[in-house]
């Protein structure tokens, strides 16, 4: 079942389909926590804008609470019905909420929050972030959740209804990757196989990543340059792939931006080139954005989240925005 996942090139189900699966596998009994979701604008200068570069504000909100293990969410998943939320953590936690939309669809604010220990391959929570320090995760075409973790670089498969995950074979590169730049993305594509990109640079503006395939993982590498980083990836619902970058400037103006590859230009040896969909700087609202997830709304519009890690640090904050991909 393993390989069958891994390497066939199937049809693969609704990118967020699966989602419901989260809330019964891989954790140890949830807690409910208070969640205080603040709305934010677009630009904290200009209330009433909301647009930048081909995407439309559709509402955001500040996630905060007393509870001292939420925080550090790196992974995003929204279901396709865009009713649930789940992120994982840097720290190996699990935050599921249910989300709430205004009368014209707006992202509004979210309720039913809960927090559960993601378990390791000996069934217990892991015990130190160098254990549980997950960057990214994807749905796989049978229903589990393929999770990626970074300073001990591995990938862990979680089958529905299964505590205990299966670890997953690997791109031998991977090993080589530095301690804190593993896999920082990771998506089902619409044939089956997994894109997965890594932060750590192959050269100078270029990272390395891997597409899997009928023989395994195959390399191919990714354009990051000006100096931007590769945070998370997400599959557009018409095929392409949509990448978020993080520019990080010690006591300057940090930018993220989202690019888009072209479907038919994902695969073995490519040397991957998206094309900018968006820019967003101060005095726009950003964090440290990690997580990004897409779905189809009920217009038919491409919908577009992101979430930031605020690394536990009192000076970052805990974002969800949703945006309309403008097409």
């Amino acid at each position: 079942m393993v390989g069958r996942f891994l390497f066939g090139l199937l049809a693969g189900p609704s990118l967020v389909a699966g989602l419901g699966a989260w809330l019964a596998l891989g954790f140890a009994a949830a807690e409910s926590i208070a969640i205080e979701a603040t709305p934010i604008p677009l630009s904290a200068e200009e209330h009433d804008r909301d647009t930048v570069g081909q995407l439309r504000y559709r509402g955001g909100l500040h996630l905060s609470t007393d509870n001292s293990r939420f925080g550090g969410l790196s992974a995003l998943g929204i279901s396709a019905d865009g009713r649930r939320l789940v992120a994982l953590s840097d720290d190996g936690q699990r935050f599921s909420a249910r989300l709430v939309y205004d009368r014209v669809g707006n992202l509004a604010g979210l309720r039913d929050a809960d927090l559960a220990s993601l378990a390791g391959l000996d069934g217990r929570p892991f015990s130190s972030k160098a254990d549980g320090d997950v960057e990214s995760m994807s749905p796989g075409v049978e229903g589990e959740i393929i999770v990626a973790f970074e300073r001990r670089h591995r990938l862990l498969r979680y089958l529905p209804g299964v505590t205990v995950p299966e670890p997953l074979p690997e791109p031998v590169e991977m090993s080589d990757l530095p301690f804190n730049n593993g896999v920082e993305a990771l998506t089902l594509l619409a044939d089956g196989s997994l894109l997965a990109l890594s932060e750590g640079k192959r050269d100078r503006d270029a990272v390395v990543g891997w597409i899997s395939d009928s023989n395994g993982w195959s390399v191919l590498t990714y354009q990051a340059a000006d100096g931007f980083r590769v945070t998370g990836a997400a599959t557009h619902p018409g095929g392409d792939v949509l990448v978020l970058e993080r520019l990080f400037i010690l006591r300057g103006q940090n930018t993220i931006r989202l690019k888009r590859i072209a479907a038919a230009t994902i695969q073995a040896g490519a040397r991957l080139e998206g094309t900018t969909i968006a820019e967003l700087r101060p005095p726009l609202t950003i964090d440290n954005f990690e997580g990004i997830e897409a779905r189809r709304g009920q217009r038919g519009e491409v919908l577009v989240y992101l979430v930031s890690d605020d690394n536990f640090n009192a000076e970052q904050r805990t974002l969800l925005m949703m945006f309309e991909l403008l097409e």
